[in-house]
């Protein structure tokens, strides 16, 4: 077969997942000329729009509101961002909706996936994207199922890491340093105003994950003390020649 151009796919519940979880993971991406695609299933607009609902908008403003924000984060990141509009809180996983992930998944021919844990007690959302998301990469590749395109082969997961990582069964077993994006990122994290709060949060967890990453890497990779990272975990085994 031909070798796929790289290609990460992310599935991710609500319109600032992406951002705060994965925006170096996908800046660092589009920095190398990859593609990036994601898949929003909601616009968080019920669950994760307080302001806006304070501010009295209604729910279609707030679905417009949060649309923009997350087409000007993915721009700023260098990403094509899908809305599929299935409703937040709560998000159910559907047949349907799992079929129109599986035609994505055939369009794009992903090369890497990155999407939410399957543990989350804190927001159910986030869960029912994952499994949504792992399901249409099985029924993808599955030669038989009925959707359009090619099959897809058996593209690596990464779970980026949920806001209660503790809670959420999550420990850190790829550290990715996103220092050379790190502006980048923030720069995304600023175009999502309903969600303001989480601003600092997120640069205060970049900044612990470098200090990790830089304790994990060994003493001689040069690693700044500013360094910035992402965490992931890997539900599937990685396959490799050498271990490193």
């Amino acid at each position: 077969m031909p070798e796929l151009t790289a290609h990460t796919l992310v599935v991710t519940a609500h319109a600032g997942d992406f951002v705060w979880r994965a925006g170096g993971a996908i800046a660092l991406a589009a920095s190398r000329g990859e593609r990036v695609t994601i898949a929003c299933l909601t616009f968080g607009e019920r669950g994760e729009s307080a302001s806006e609902w304070r501010a009295g908008r209604t729910l279609e403003e707030i679905k417009a509101s949060r649309r923009a924000e997350a087409e000007s984060a993915a721009g700023v990141l260098g990403a094509e961002v899908r809305f599929f509009d299935a409703g937040d809180y709560p998000l159910k996983v559907t047949d349907e909706l799992t079929h129109e992930l599986v035609g994505l998944y055939r369009e794009v021919q992903p090369t890497v996936v990155l999407t939410h844990t399957l543990e989350d007690p804190y927001n159910g959302d986030h869960p029912a994207a994952a499994r949504m998301a792992l399901d249409a990469r099985v029924l993808a590749g599955a030669i038989g199922y009925p959707a359009e395109g090619e099959v897809v082969g058996a593209p690596p997961v990464f779970y980026f890491e949920p806001h209660q990582p503790e809670q959420s069964g999550f420990a850190p077993e790829v550290l990715l340093d996103i220092t050379e994006v790190w502006d980048t990122k923030r720069k995304a994290m600023e175009c999502l105003p309903a969600q303001k709060h989480l601003w600092e949060y997120y640069t205060d967890l970049g900044r612990r994950r470098g200090v990790q990453l830089r304790r994990n890497a060994g003493p001689n990779l040069g690693f700044a003390s500013n360094t910035y990272a992402e965490a992931f975990m890997r539900p599937y085994p990685q396959v490799t020649d050498r271990l490193a």
